[in-house]
C-alpha cells in the first residue's frame, strides 16, 4: 500500500460522494452479479456482495469509498451465497483483458509507451481475431480502459454466455498461436498463414538489425527475449534454450541469404540448426499473435475463468487514481481518426500542485498533458492527478 494513502482515500470518498445514484453505470442483469471491494489499508477484500439497484450500490460507495471495485463476469441465481459451488451459475460474459505489464521490450516504468503499445495490441485482438475470425459482433461489445495498465473487451453475446472454460481456452490458445503449426500455416491460405508471412519478415528484419549492430540493438534483443520467455511458459512450447545469447546467434545465422532463401522455399527445413530454428518460429508466432500473457497468467485467466471478477466501469483504480472508463470500440484503434487517450480522458482529479519524492529510477509518466522523467530521490512539484498516480504506483511518495 502506498505511503500517505489516507489522503488518497479521502479524495476517493469525495469523488464517489459527488456522483448521483442515477449517474452510476451498472452491468446488465445487476441482481445476478456478485460484487467484490478492496478496502484501503490492506484489509481483506469484501466479497459476496450483491445489489438490487443503483441506490444500493451508491450507498455502499459513499459509506465505504473502497480502494478498488469489481463485479463478477458471471451471472448467479444467488450471488450472496458465500460458497461458489452454491451460487447457481447461469452463464458469464466473455472478457478479454490485455494488461501491459508483460509486454516484450517495454519497460514497466515507461507508462506512456506501455499504454500506447497495449492499446495497439487490444485493437489487433479485435480487428485481426475477434471480429474477422470469430465473427463477434460490435453490438455485443463494450470496450473499457482498465484504469491502470490495459484494456478490457467485454463480449455479451447471449449465444456465448454458456461457453465453458475449455471452449474459452480454445479461443485464447488460437489467438496466442498455441497448437498452430506455423510452418504448415505459411503454406496455406489461412488467416494464420497470412499473419505468419508478415511475422516472418518482421522477425528477419529485427534479426538483421541485431547482427548489423544498428541503434536500438539491445532494445530489440530485449523485445525478442521477452517474447521467448513468455512463449516458453506454455506447456505446448518446447525450446532447448531461451538465453539471450541464442538470439544473437540466430541473428548471425539469419545473415546468410542462402539459409533464408532455403527457408522461404521450404518452411520445414531446420536451416538455423536444432536449437535456433524452433526459437525462430516461436518468435514468428509471438510477432504474429496478440500478447495475452503466458498460460495461466492474468490475461488468459480472465477469459478462461467463468467465475472471475472484473473492474467496475466508472470506479477508481486504487493503484493509479485513474477511472475505469468506457469508450466506443472504434476509438480503440490508435491509428484511427479519434483514438481514446486514457492519460487525459480517464483522469478524475485536478492539477493542484503537490510535492513528491521519487522512489524509483527511470520513471516516465504522463497524466493530463503533464510529463515527468524521474530518478530515485528526485523532488518535484506536480499536479494532484500525477502525484496520486505516482504515489499509488509506488514510484513516489508525498514530500513535505
Amino acid at each position: 500500500m502506498a505511503g500517505g494513502w489516507s489522503r488518497f482515500a479521502l479524495r476517493f470518498s469525495e469523488f464517489y460522494g459527488s456522483i448521483l445514484p442515477d449517474q452510476i453505470w451498472v452491468p446488465p442483469r445487476l441482481k445476478n452479479r456478485e460484487w467484490m471491494f478492496v478496502p484501503w489499508g490492506g484489509a481483506p477484500p469484501d466479497r459476496h456482495r450483491a445489489f438490487l439497484d443503483k441506490p444500493g450500490l451508491h450507498s455502499y460507495l459513499t459509506s465505504r469509498s473502497p480502494h478498488s471495485c469489481f463485479h463478477s463476469t458471471a451471472y448467479y441465481t444467488d450471488p450472496l451465497n458465500r460458497k461458489m459451488s452454491e451460487k447457481g451459475w447461469l452463464g458469464a460474459d466473455l472478457i478479454f483483458d490485455l494488461d501491459g505489464d508483460h509486454l516484450p521490450g517495454v519497460s514497466d516504468t515507461d507508462f506512456p509507451t506501455m499504454i500506447e503499445t497495449i492499446q495497439g495490441q487490444a485493437w489487433r485482438l479485435w480487428s485481426e481475431f475477434l471480429e474477422p475470425e470469430f465473427g463477434f459482433k460490435q453490438e455485443y461489445v463494450q470496450t473499457t480502459f482498465s484504469g491502470h495498465r490495459g484494456f478490457h473487451i467485454h463480449v455479451r453475446d447471449p449465444n456465448l454466455m454458456h461457453l465453458d472454460s475449455n471452449a474459452r481456452r480454445e479461443i485464447v490458445n488460437y489467438i496466442r498461436g498455441d497448437g498452430i503449426d506455423i510452418q504448415s500455416a505459411l503454406s496455406s491460405n489461412s488467416s494464420w498463414g497470412s499473419r505468419a508471412i508478415s511475422g516472418m519478415d518482421a522477425v528477419l528484419n529485427k534479426l538483421h538489425a541485431i547482427s548489423n549492430g544498428e541503434a536500438g540493438k539491445t532494445a530489440i534483443i530485449d523485445e525478442l527475449h521477452g517474447i521467448l520467455t513468455t512463449r516458453a511458459k506454455s506447456p505446448k512450447v518446447q525450446l532447448k534454450s531461451i538465453a539471450r545469447a541464442r538470439i544473437s546467434e540466430l541473428a548471425e545465422l539469419a545473415e546468410s541469404d542462402d539459409r533464408v532463401n532455403r527457408l522461404r522455399a521450404d518452411h520445414k527445413l531446420s536451416v538455423f540448426g536444432d536449437v535456433c530454428t524452433p526459437i525462430f518460429w516461436e518468435l514468428v508466432k509471438g510477432d504474429s499473435s496478440v500478447v495475452m500473457g503466458a498460460a495461466g497468467e492474468t490475461d488468459e485467466a480472465v477469459t478462461v475463468d467463468t467465475k472471475r471478477v472484473i473492474r467496475w466501469v466508472g470506479s477508481l483504480h486504487g493503484k493509479s487514481g485513474l477511472q475505469v472508463t468506457e469508450f466506443p470500440l472504434s476509438r480503440l484503434d490508435p491509428e484511427g481518426a479519434n483514438p481514446f487517450n486514457p492519460l487525459t480522458e480517464a483522469v478524475a482529479f485536478g492539477s493542484e500542485e503537490t510535492k513528491i519524492r521519487a522512489l524509483r529510477d527511470d520513471v516516465v509518466a504522463e497524466i493530463n498533458g503533464e510529463n515527468v522523467a524521474l530518478s530515485e530521490g528526485d523532488l518535484k512539484e506536480v499536479g494532484e492527478s500525477l502525484a496520486m498516480f505516482l504515489c499509488l504506483k509506488g514510484w513516489a511518495e508525498l514530500a513535505k
